[in-house]
């Protein structure tokens, strides 16, 4: 009787373990699977699509160096200072002007720009403007004093000459070219620049006519005319000249803008000096 008993349920038994057993092995892979940690993938810094169209605003800082060139135009003006005189007219009185070289000044500097950029494929075309707080500049004195014999006339004759700049401030206009690698953008940018100068070059001379010179009653007054000076110092004049340059943005997010950038302007003579500034620079801007 007993037998008979498990004999029939041997058939309901089996269905069971068929039914439970397909159950069983799902709940156990998920609980396998909840104990084993998933991969997490390592941020891809340049990888991905990104609108780089639009307008974007930051500020910079950075560290130029400004070489100044004095031009060749203080010769002309110590003959321009003597030139009534019989000195003038026999001596080449430029030769007594100290030939200056170029003159270097470095240091931190910052500003802010601003561009629209558009996107054609990965070809980047914008148009940016951008203002730098500079003032660096540089400045000489040299004075020479003689006496002279000239024209069946003697002179005792001094030059003091100055010449400097300082360049306080500029701003630039440039195209900007640049290829686009996801988030990555280098870039290349031509274009205007405008440069606020002070400026000065000036020589303050004087001419006095000696009688009975080297004797003891050797006597001298001041030929007309002198003191003099000839030249001009002034303020807050612009100087104009070109800008190139080179750098990298990189997308920090949709908003952000990190930059480092390469940047060489060169003005035209402004009052006898010519200026040229190499900069390097870091930049944050805000994209919209």
């Amino acid at each position: 009787m007993r037998a008979a008993s498990i004999a029939a349920l041997t058939p309901v038994v089996a269905m069971a373990c068929a039914l439970t057993l397909p159950q069983a092995a799902q709940g156990a892979d998920y609980l396998r699977g909840s104990q084993i940690e998933q991969p997490i993938e390592a941020p891809s810094f340049g990888a991905g699509a990104f609108d780089w169209s639009g307008f974007y605003f930051g500020g910079f800082a950075g560290q130029s160096e400004t070489e100044f060139e004095p031009g060749p135009g203080l010769p002309d003006l110590a003959r321009s200072a003597f030139r009534n005189t019989a000195l003038g007219q026999t001596v080449d009185m430029g030769q007594f002007v100290v030939d200056q070289g170029a003159r270097r000044d470095s240091g931190t500097n910052f500003g802010g720009f601003l561009g629209y950029n558009y996107l054609f494929g990965d070809v980047v075309l914008g148009l940016e403007a951008d203002y730098t707080r500079a003032d660096q500049g540089y400045g000489f004195r040299d004075f020479i004093a003689r006496r002279t014999t000239a024209g069946g006339q003697t002179l005792d004759w001094s030059m003091d000459t100055k010449l400097g700049a300082r360049l306080h401030d500029y701003a630039t206009a440039r195209l900007r070219m640049g290829y686009a690698y996801g988030r990555i953008m280098p870039f290349a940018t031509i274009g205007a620049a405008f440069g606020r100068f002070d400026a000065y070059s000036t020589i303050d001379a004087t001419a006095a006519i000696v009688t009975n010179a080297n004797t003891a009653t050797e006597t001298s007054r001041m030929a007309a005319g002198y003191p003099l000076r000839v030249g001009v110092a002034r303020k807050n004049i612009w100087g104009f000249g070109m800008a190139f340059g080179a750098g990298v943005d990189w997308a920090v997010t949709d908003n952000l803008l990190l930059r480092a950038e390469y940047q060489y302007i060169g003005f035209g003579e402004v009052e006898g000096t010519s200026t040229t500034v190499n900069t390097g620079r870091i930049a944050a801007a805000l994209k919209f």
